[in-house]
């Protein structure tokens, strides 16, 4: 990895930033362009980029304790705006890395440590996280644009190493599905999914009112830590699976696969699947294939039950019971 200094400024990509693309510690804006009758912000032009600066210095002091940082810590932030969190931040961790889409933002940043002694721990990305290459961390704390917050979190899950933990703000409603739990109004395949790989706390409930200008709906915090060691399920089989499931929650899992051309898609899979790897094809037509797949529902004891009340492990276990069958998802 090279050298982290505050001089360092990458590229990531050079597309120009439009106001869906805005990552930093502002928050993006809930709704379409903002609210037109918050107050702009008087530093820049943060209505452009649908950016709402956080303000609140508690919110933000709380928010880098809640990482239990040490010192020995290189930690990622995304979206670091203007600094509210990163200065707090590099007084405690080793190294920062941080990845920011608007250059403007980067460029005061940059202001912020520039003679001082955080500017040698610091390294500056520009550009789109979510095409950025991530090197390791140990911690992220990000506050996250909800338009992105769904890639933010998978793309997260998926890096290796490992990282620790990860302190991140969302629009409410999305970190309230986060923390669902089966049986909930919110529980859905996000929940599922992300719940499947890691352990998901709420930490705090954040005004909007701690952001300038406001948003129109208030954020929480999460922390998000993974499990370890990672589930050896492939993510494609499994979020195949509840993205079947899910499409129907509070119907029966059997109506679930019963839905236009959920049947097709499997029987091709699994010929697929077999030619791949030398296998006889147990069933030759369609109404045989559609007989196996009702029988292993059955003899799952899932085939009544809604996708609604299921947890991760009813998930797993059906879908353990089509791959001994050869069926697959992904």
């Amino acid at each position: 990895m090279p050298k982290a200094v505050s001089d360092r400024l990458t590229r990531v990509h050079a597309q120009p930033v439009s106001a869906n693309q805005r990552i930093g510690s502002s928050h993006a804006a809930n709704g379409k362009n903002g609210d037109s009758s918050a107050a702009k912000n008087p530093i820049f032009n943060t209505e452009r980029f649908g950016q709402h600066i956080l303000k609140n210095p508690l919110v933000a002091q709380s928010i880098v304790d809640k990482a239990n940082l040490k010192a020995t810590d290189i930690v990622l932030e995304v979206g670091p705006g203007t600094g509210n969190l990163t200065m707090r931040i590099l007084e405690q961790c080793k190294r920062l890395q941080v990845i920011e889409m608007d250059p403007r933002m980067a460029a005061e940043l940059r202001k912020r440590v520039q003679g001082k002694n955080e500017q040698r721990k610091l390294e500056i990305t520009i550009g789109d996280f979510c095409k950025a290459k991530l090197d390791y961390f140990d911690v992220v704390i990000s506050n996250t644009p909800y338009q992105i917050s769904s890639p933010l979190v998978f793309k997260l899950l998926s890096h290796r190493p490992q990282f620790r933990c990860a302190i991140l703000m969302f629009q409410r409603e999305f970190a309230l599905r986060l923390l669902a739990r089966p049986g909930s109004e919110l529980w859905c395949r996000l929940s599922a999914n992300v719940q499947l790989y890691a352990k998901v706390d709420l930490q705090m409930h954040v005004s909007k009112g701690s952001f300038r200008p406001p948003p129109k709906v208030d954020s929480s915090v999460v922390r998000i830590v993974p499990i370890q060691p990672p589930p050896s399920i492939p993510f494609e089989e499994y979020d195949g699976l509840t993205r079947i499931l899910f499409s129907r929650r509070h119907k029966t899992v059997r109506s679930s696969f019963d839905a236009k051309g959920v049947k097709l898609m499997l029987e091709a899979n699994h010929k697929t699947f077999c030619s791949q790897h030398e296998l006889p094809v147990k069933v030759k037509n369609t109404a045989a294939f559609n007989e196996l797949l009702d029988s292993i529902l059955l003899s799952s004891t899932y085939s009544d039950k809604r996708a609604a009340q299921m947890d991760v492990d009813d998930i797993l276990q059906l879908l353990h019971a089509f791959h001994k069958e050869n069926i697959h998802f992904g």
